[in-house]
C-alpha cells in the first residue's frame, strides 16, 4: 500500500470517527461523546453530573460501559476479571499490560519510590522549589506558573531520578503535553506528525542514555533497570518502561499544581487558610485538588471474562470507562462534591492515583514535591493571585494548564 493511499485512508477513518462523535454530542446528547467536544475540555463536571443522574452505570452509543460513580470506579479498578489493554498508540509498558508481565515490571521500578528513598529527595525539591521562585520574583510583575514554576520543578525531580542528565525542561514539557494528548486519540494529521516528532526524539535522547549509562553506571533507575536487562527485564521492554515513568513522572504533577492553585486563587478563603496554616493545610490542599480536579480525568477496563457489575451483565471483550473525575465529585460520597474545600472533613480516598494493582507506583514521590511546592508557594508569595486570562489544554483525559498568568506583588 503507498503512503498516499494509507493518508487518505487514515483521513477518511478520521473524519468519519469526528462526524459520528459530533453526531453523538450535539444530536443525541451522549455524555462520552460529549466528553470529547470542546465543552468537555473545559468543564466535563456538568457532563458527569449527568451521567450520575443516568446511575451508577449506564450503557454508551458504542456498546461499551460507563461509570462516574466512586464506589463502582473503585471496584472495577481492584477486580481482577477486568484488565488493561495497550493504548493503539503508546506502549506505556506495565500500565498497559496485565499480570504476570505487569506484577514483573512493576517490581522492578518499585524501590525507586519507596518511602525509604523518598528523604534524599526532599532537600533537591525544596532547593529546586526556592530557586524557581526566586527567579519568578527577580522577574518583577507576572509570571506563568505552569512554564515557570509547575513543570520545570518535577522534570528536574524525575530525570535525576531516572538519570537523564542536563534535561531541557521546557522541550520536555513540550513532549509531555504532546504525549498526554495522544491519549484521547490522535485526531489530526498535525497531530500525528508532532506526535512522531515527539517519540523520535525521545528515543534519540534515550539511546544516548543508555549508551552512556552502561558505559558509566551511576546510582540511578536506569543504571539499574540496565543492570537487569536480560533477566528480569527484556531489551525490548526498557526504553518503554523508562518513556512511561518519565512522562507519568512529571505530567501529571505539573497538572495537579497548575489545577490545585487555580482553584485556591478562584476560592480566595481557602488561599487565605493556606496561608495562615501552610505546613499543616498544604498537604490537604493537594489532595482536596487530586479530588477536585485530577489530572486524569479517566481510564478504562476490558472485562477479561464475562462480569456481573452493578446488576448489568458485562461481555468479555467488552470496555468499562471509569471516569475518575466523576468519581471525585460523586455527592454519594462526598458532601457539596463541586466545593473546593482544603479542610473538608474525614474526606474519602480519591482515585486521582487510580486503585488496585495499577495504583501509581510514583504517587510517593508526587505527593512528596506536590506538597512542598504548594506550602512553599504559600510561604513565599502569600499576595499571590491571578494576573491574566486562564488557559486550559484542550484535551479530554489528562486535564490541566497551558498557560496560568499570575503576580506575587
Amino acid at each position: 500500500m503507498s503512503r498516499l493511499t494509507q493518508t487518505a485512508g487514515f483521513v477518511a477513518s478520521l473524519y468519519t470517527q469526528r462526524a459520528f462523535t459530533h453526531y453523538l454530542a450535539y444530536v443525541r446528547h451522549e455524555p462520552m461523546a460529549q466528553l470529547a467536544t470542546r465543552k468537555g475540555s473545559q468543564d466535563p463536571y456538568a457532563i458527569y453530573r449527568q451521567m450520575q443522574q443516568n446511575g451508577p452505570l449506564y450503557l454508551t452509543a458504542r456498546g461499551n460501559w460507563s461509570t462516574a460513580s466512586h464506589r463502582v470506579c473503585n471496584a472495577v479498578l481492584r477486580d481482577r476479571k477486568f484488565g488493561v489493554m495497550q493504548d493503539e498508540y503508546l506502549d506505556l509498558s506495565f500500565l498497559g499490560m496485565n499480570p504476570p508481565n505487569h506484577t514483573r515490571l512493576r517490581r522492578l521500578a518499585q524501590p525507586a519510590f519507596s518511602p525509604k528513598t523518598l528523604p534524599a529527595f526532599r532537600d533537591r525539591i525544596e532547593n529546586t522549589v526556592a530557586d524557581l521562585l526566586d527567579r519568578a520574583t527577580s522577574r518583577g510583575g507576572s509570571f506563568d506558573l505552569v512554564t515557570d514554576f509547575a513543570a520545570p520543578l518535577p522534570i528536574s525531580v524525575i530525570t535525576e531520578l531516572l538519570g537523564i542528565p542536563d534535561a531541557d525542561s521546557r522541550e520536555f514539557a513540550e513532549h509531555g503535553a504532546v504525549v498526554g494528548g495522544a491519549l484521547d486519540g490522535v485526531n489530526s494529521l498535525r497531530q500525528a506528525a508532532r506526535f512522531q516528532a515527539a517519540q523520535a526524539a525521545l528515543h534519540t535522547l534515550f539511546e544516548n542514555v543508555f549508551e552512556l549509562r552502561r558505559r558509566e553506571p551511576a546510582d540511578d533507575l536506569i543504571s539499574r533497570l540496565l543492570a537487569a536487562e536480560g533477566d528480569q527485564l527484556q531489551p525490548s521492554e526498557l526504553e518503554p518502561m523508562v518513556f512511561l515513568l518519565l512522562i507519568a513522572g512529571f505530567e501529571t504533577t505539573v497538572n495537579v499544581i497548575g489545577n490545585c492553585v487555580l482553584a485556591l486563587l478562584r476560592n480566595p478563603e481557602q488561599w487565605e487558610a493556606l496561608r495562615a496554616d501552610p505546613e499543616r493545610l498544604a498537604p490537604q490542599a493537594v489532595e482536596e485538588a487530586l479530588r477536585y480536579d485530577p489530572p486524569v480525568q479517566g481510564t478504562s477496563r476490558i472485562a477479561l471474562e464475562d462480569a456481573e457489575l452493578e446488576g448489568r451483565h458485562v461481555r468479555r471483550g467488552q470496555t468499562v470507562f471509569t471516569m475518575i473525575g466523576g468519581a471525585g465529585r460523586d455527592p454519594e460520597v462526598y458532601d457539596h462534591p463541586d466545593t473546593f474545600d482544603i479542610e473538608r472533613p474525614n474526606p474519602a480516598e480519591h482515585l486521582a492515583f487510580s486503585s488496585g494493582i495499577h495504583y501509581c507506583v510514583g504517587q510517593p514521590l508526587a505527593r512528596m514535591e506536590l506538597t512542598i511546592a504548594i506550602q512553599m508557594l504559600a510561604e513565599r508569595m502569600p499576595k499571590l493571585r491571578l494576573a491574566g486570562p486562564v488557559r486550559r489544554r484542550r484535551t479530554t483525559t489528562i486535564r490541566g494548564l497551558q498557560r496560568l498568568v499570575v503576580s506575587a506583588d
